[in-house]
């Protein structure tokens, strides 16, 4: 497994960096030698924060964890990773291309399936024309992380969800 290991207010020690290819190196017996894990860590205010996205043919494993230590951070997210990875198995290995990324002993062997995707209510709604900014005014009101509209602007089914830290994402379709 390879390793790109970025800092964003932190320098990248050489203890963190083998910190990170320790813990998240345990991760390479479910993945195949070429595959690339793109660690950023990061620090907001007292948070020490790794986020860990590995792309693998068809999908992409993705984690984030933070604390007030960045080891225990890192401890965390590989966790986090590991528990994804076999409870997610069977799914992300259904389409014959996908089963590319991983390695023959994780394709081999069986993991409980701890909890099914289960869809238990479905939603029916009016979808009323407006702008972005309008959007998170009426998720605000509701509520809601996040909200679904027609954007007037684009004519689109678009999504606006809140962020940490008080800020809004938008999300947009991509043809």
């Amino acid at each position: 497994m390879k390793f790109t290991i970025l800092g964003r207010n932190i320098e990248v020690t050489e203890g963190l960096r083998t910190a990170v290819e320790d813990k998240i190196g345990k991760l390479e017996k479910y993945f195949s030698p070429e595959t690339t894990a793109m660690v950023t860590l990061s620090v907001e205010r007292e948070r020490q924060k790794i986020e860990v996205t590995i792309p693998v043919k068809g999908s992409i494993i993705r984690a984030e964890q933070s604390s007030s230590d960045m080891y225990v951070s890192i401890d965390l997210v590989e966790e986090v990773i590991e528990r994804q990875l076999k409870k997610y198995k069977n799914k992300l290995t259904d389409k014959k291309h996908a089963r590319e990324g991983f390695s023959s002993e994780f394709l081999e062997k069986e993991y409980e399936e701890d909890d099914t995707i289960k869809i238990e209510r479905t939603k029916r709604f009016a979808i009323k024309p407006m702008d972005p900014e309008e959007a998170c005014v009426q998720m605000e009101l509701l509520g809601h992380n996040f909200f679904v509209f027609f954007n007037s602007e684009t004519e689109e089914v678009n999504v606006v969800y809140k962020r940490k830290g008080n800020t809004y994402g938008l999300i947009e379709p991509e043809f």
